[in-house]
This record gives C-alpha cells, sequence and structure tokens, in this order.
C-alpha cells in the first residue's frame, strides 16, 4: 500500500465553505462577475501538489486487484456524508466484499473523512478517498477545452451548483481512464455488479413502444476508454448549460445514446427501469413506511421478495425527494438494508 499522504490542515475551514454554489437572482452578466471573483478560491478547477499524486494513488490502491471498481464523487463537505450515504458503501461492499470503491472528494481525503470511512476500512474492505486532478482527468479528451473555458471566467457557470456539474463531467472521466462502475451515493446494492459491461439503466419506458423514453447516469458501468464515453465529454462540453437541472447529466445520456447508441462495436446495454430504478422517485416514500395492517404487510414481503429474488441489481433511492423520510421499522427499507448491510449502523435515523 503506498505511503501515508498528509491530510489537509484547513480541514474545518473548508467544510463550512462552499464556494461552488451561485448567488442567486442575479443576471447572467452579475454571475459571470461572481464567478471570476471566485476563480482563486476554486482549487478543483487547478492541479496543486496534493491533487498531482492523483494517479499514483490511484494506481497504488489498485495494485492489489479487486473484482469490481467503483467510483463515487463527493463534492460537499465531509461533515455531510451521513449514514444514507454511508449505506450506499455498507450495501456495495456486502455484494462485492472484494471490491474496490473510489471516492473522489477533497473534502472526504482528510481525518475526518478517514473517520467516516474507518468502520469499512477495520474490516478490511478496499475503500479510498481521494482529491481530484481535474485537468488530468479531462486531459486529451473533449471536456479539456471546457475547463479551459471555465478558467478564464468568461463562461457563464450557471446558478445550478458547479459541483453537480463538475460531478457529471468527472464521473465520465473516470470511466474513461479507469473503467469500472460510477455510481451515485443514494443507492442500496443487492446484487454483484461483476457481469454487467457498458452497460446504463432506463428511468423510464413509454407505455405504448417499451422503449425507454430517459436513462438516468446515477449508475454507469463502462470498460476503459469505451468511445462513447468521448461521446458524452463531447456532448458536455459543445452544449453545457448550467441553468438546466439535468441537462449535462441524465438528459445528456439520454441525447447521446438515442443518437449514438447503436454504432457498431459499441455493444451497449440498456436495461430495464427495474435493474437500477425500480421505484419512481415520486412513488419512493412507500418503501419507507411501516405497514398499518395485513394488507400492508403482505405488500410488504411481496415487494421485499420482488426485489431481492429479481432481476433488480441496486434501488435508487432519490435522496433529494427522500433524505427527510424516516426508515420505519418493518418497512421495505428497513428489510432489504437488515438483508444487504454489513456495518448496519443507525440504519433508522433519517
Amino acid at each position: 500500500m503506498e505511503k501515508k499522504v498528509e491530510m489537509e490542515e484547513e480541514e474545518e475551514t473548508y467544510e463550512g465553505y462552499d464556494p461552488l454554489i451561485p448567488p442567486e437572482n442575479v443576471s447572467k452578466e452579475q454571475r459571470i462577475a461572481w464567478f471570476r471573483r471566485q476563480l482563486p478560491k476554486l482549487e478543483i478547477l487547478h492541479s496543486n501538489s496534493l491533487s498531482k499524486q492523483f494517479h499514483s494513488r490511484v494506481f497504488n490502491f489498485l495494485n492489489g486487484g479487486c473484482s469490481v471498481l467503483f467510483h463515487m464523487t463527493w463534492f460537499s463537505p465531509a461533515q455531510f456524508f451521513g449514514e444514507r450515504e454511508f449505506l450506499t458503501m455498507d450495501t456495495l461492499f456486502k455484494a462485492h466484499p472484494k471490491g474496490c470503491l473510489l471516492i473522489i472528494s477533497r473534502s472526504m481525503d482528510s481525518k475526518h473523512g478517514y473517520r467516516i470511512l474507518k468502520p469499512l476500512l477495520d474490516r478490511g474492505f478496499k475503500v479510498y478517498a481521494i482529491t481530484p486532478d481535474l485537468p488530468f482527468l479531462v486531459k486529451d479528451t473533449p471536456a479539456e477545452a471546457w475547463l479551459e473555458e471555465m478558467k478564464s471566467g468568461n463562461k457563464d457557470p450557471g446558478y445550478i451548483p458547479l459541483s453537480q456539474n463538475l460531478s457529471n463531467i468527472i464521473r465520465l472521466a473516470l470511466l474513461y481512464k479507469y473503467g469500472g462502475v460510477y455510481m451515485d451515493t443514494d443507492i442500496i446494492v443487492l446484487k454483484d455488479f461483476s457481469n454487467l459491461r457498458n452497460a446504463i439503466g432506463a428511468q423510464s419506458v413509454n407505455s405504448a413502444t417499451k422503449k425507454w423514453n430517459r436513462l438516468n447516469g446515477a449508475i454507469m458501468i463502462f470498460d476503459l476508454h469505451h468511445p462513447i464515453l468521448l461521446d458524452f465529454m463531447q456532448e458536455f462540453a459543445s452544449t453545457f448549460d448550467g441553468n438546466k437541472w439535468g441537462y449535462n447529466g441524465p438528459f445528456l445520456v439520454s441525447r447521446v445514446i438515442g443518437r449514438v447508441g447503436n454504432t457498431p462495436g459499441y455493444n451497449l446495454t440498456i436495461f430495464p427501469p427495474k435493474t437500477f430504478y425500480p421505484v419512481d422517485w415520486f412513488r419512493i416514500g412507500r418503501l419507507f413506511r411501516k405497514p398499518e395492517n395485513e394488507s400492508e404487510s403482505i405488500w410488504v414481503e411481496w415487494k421485499v421478495n420482488q426485489l431481492s429474488q429479481g432481476k433488480t441489481y441496486a434501488v435508487h433511492l432519490w435522496n433529494k425527494r427522500s433524505r427527510g423520510f424516516n426508515i420505519e421499522e418493518g418497512s421495505v427499507m428497513e428489510r432489504l438494508i437488515s438483508n444487504h448491510c454489513i456495518v448496519c449502523n443507525d440504519i433508522m435515523k433519517p
């Protein structure tokens, strides 16, 4: 294993402030002016002594091998990486005890982040939080020009926090340069992903034609240097819009695959919603509620069996909607977590 990398000493200062959130209710010109003032504080756009170690740290971490390589991103302060986010890692390692997880995050690459990961590290699981080197990740890809334009201060970052769009481009660059599985932090993993290749999941399908009408990038599985990842990054760089939620993420994936997904040699698999998105965002609350009568108890039992024994590999929890829900005793969520976690600490907390 590689030698210990010195942690950031200014951890508390960093965790109390997010320079990536733009001011509200301002014009495009005012936002660009704000962005120019923020540029010196946006360390993620540049390389520094720590981030320049990114590739060597990844290489050393992966040197022992792993059954499946997973990637996550985290741009919020480490103090906000809570029980729900830990649950994603917990269930991931239940299904992949020999897997590797890279958490791309400056805030988690810290003493605080280490304490969060320690319950898994103590059990011998391979999880590593690492400060990204964005210029290295996008080098020699279509996103390189986009980054240079952002760094010039002449491009509107949009009113959506830039961290969301940095996550969108970094996940694509990670998959292109290292291959593996990208996964959001609001997922319950139910099954081993080892046999899945070059795949993405449909979020919804047309009820008449049964063809997908929206894909989602919360889980993406691609081989190293798969060409469609360059297509994704080209679309990101050429059509970037920071004022439309999802435009540079799930909608981008849908646009590109709709256009080039049948290209010979791409060999893409589009999984149906039940694979990763078996419950719509507007129905997710039902999974958190305890049964109040016999018919609801029967439904819970049926739903748990359907998700666990069918062709569902993971359940996306739509955290923006479900974060505040309590995991009630006897609910589908409580049953799934109990069956698919290792550390299992404080799962009933909101």
